[in-house]
């Protein structure tokens, strides 16, 4: 698929919003990556948004996961058993992704991005555990939530981070910033294995997702440093994450209800 030169540097532009915001909430490169690539950038076909974008966060979340693991915020084992459940959910999801609609695909990941948004707002309190890690006791729920992300991750075409962060939360009782840090491990593996399965389709754009990447690398080393800020001050950084998904479903949603009515 060929774009107009003004795309590409569209598209590098968009990259480093989404990594400065992979950096700042973990998953929220995610959420913007598709409507990015589909409103912004203008690529026409969604389910090639959604491949390229899958392919690109993964790869910017693997840049950043570097600068959180150097500031100690990866709880390693809770990251690799999350992880490790999901990634054939993530491949199970994205056969199913393929076989439906690009518009209402994108319909359903706004109602989606809605219910975590106001779940995220009402937990914005809670400040986690200090210390948190994944025990016998906690690995049947780490598991779970890891199988269940993985496989809306997969479908929707997305790294998950909006979904991994809670996920963490939930399973683990760690404070969000940990939850941010430890969730660039899904995200990359969730991201890879959907793009992949993409890219075996076409459906992987590969000149727009390298300028997309290297958008990313910039604008995420800003959003770590961000990050650490923000945490300090209790629930603001769950409250803004919880802010961006809102917000962008909100935008999302009015955009594609024509595929359903």
């Amino acid at each position: 698929m060929l774009l107009e030169p003004l795309q590409y540097l569209l598209g590098a532009f968009s990259g480093s919003l989404v990594g400065f915001t992979l950096g700042l909430f973990g998953g929220g490169g995610s959420i913007l990556a598709v409507p990015l690539m589909v409103y912004v950038v203008g690529v026409p076909v969604a389910h090639v948004a959604i491949g390229t974008s899958a392919f690109a966060v993964a790869a910017n979340a693997a840049t950043n996961l570097v600068t959180h693991a150097r500031k100690g915020n990866v709880i390693w084992r809770c990251a690799l058993m999350f992880t490790g459940a999901g990634i054939a959910g993530a491949f199970a999801g994205s056969l199913l992704g393929k076989a439906m609609d690009g518009d209402r695909l994108l319909f359903l990941f706004a109602l989606l991005m809605l219910v975590v948004g106001v779940l995220m707002f009402r937990g914005r309190g809670n400040p986690g555990t200090e210390g948190a890690t994944c025990n016998r006791e906690k690995a049947p729920k780490v598991l779970g939530y890891g199988g269940l992300t993985g496989a809306f991750s997969g479908f929707f075409g997305i790294g998950g981070g909006f979904l991994i962060v809670p996920g963490l939360v939930a399973s683990t009782g760690m404070p969000i910033l940990n939850a941010v840090g430890s969730s660039l491990v899904a995200v990359t593996a969730f991201g890879l294995t959907t793009a992949l399965s993409y890219a075996f389709s076409g459906l992987v754009d590969w000149p727009l997702a390298a300028v997309f990447i290297g958008g990313g690398v910039l604008g995420g080393l800003v959003g770590a440093r961000v990050a650490g800020l923000l945490a300090s001050k209790k629930g603001l950084l769950n409250t803004a994450f919880a802010g961006l998904i809102v917000v962008v479903a909100l935008y999302m949603a009015a955009q594609t209800i024509g595929a359903f009515f």
